[in-house]
């Protein structure tokens, strides 16, 4: 299997966002743009990978500003790292005022995909060549990111299992009311 440089696969799909987009208060629902950022996660991913892709998790979504009806969104992807069937999709969502001549970051966002071979089992990617520093720099990223998000859910479930009502002292400044005792 031969390697495959990071330009190989980059994606870029742009969309006009129309008035069914939006919630009730006119700006475009979240929903709609993170089911456009996995279409281009996977495009991105699939065209690495060579194969189906299937999104494994998302990272770091934050809605930095609001996207308006009008506005046309770009969906930058592009591979940041690759493991021996995952790949991580760096996404970078930019909105377009075309009358204003205005362009805002929205968001940014990790996307952990897996190959799927034809039996519906991982497949193998192909390695990513690293041509330029920013490239390096992401896969670096990458590693610590998944380095972080493993020491995070550990340390949740030593949180989950250590849990006891003696914890619920802790709720005692916050907004909220406990129904039981």
């Amino acid at each position: 299997m031969e390697a495959k440089t990071v330009k190989n696969s980059q994606t870029t799909i742009t969309e006009l966002m129309i008035p069914s987009y939006a919630n009730f208060g006119g700006k475009i629902h979240g929903g709609i743009l993170l089911s456009i950022m996995d279409k281009t996660a996977y495009a991105c991913a699939s065209k690495h990978a060579g194969n189906y892709c299937v999104t494994v998790s998302i990272e770091n979504v934050e809605f930095l500003q609001p996207v308006e009806v009008g506005d046309l969104v770009s969906f930058y992807a592009s591979v940041n790292y690759v493991g021996k069937s995952s790949l991580v999709v760096g996404m970078k969502v930019v909105a377009e005022n075309v009358k204003m001549g205005t362009a805002r970051h929205t968001n940014s966002s990790y996307f952990t995909m897996v190959a799927k071979g034809d039996d519906n089992k991982t497949a193998m990617v192909p390695e990513l060549v690293l041509e330029e520093e920013i490239e390096v720099r992401r896969f670096l990223e990458a590693l610590k990111r998944k380095e972080f998000s493993t020491a995070f859910r550990d340390r949740m479930q030593d949180v989950k299992s250590a849990f006891s009502r003696k914890d619920m002292d802790l709720l005692s400044e916050e907004r909220c009311v406990v129904g039981f005792i």
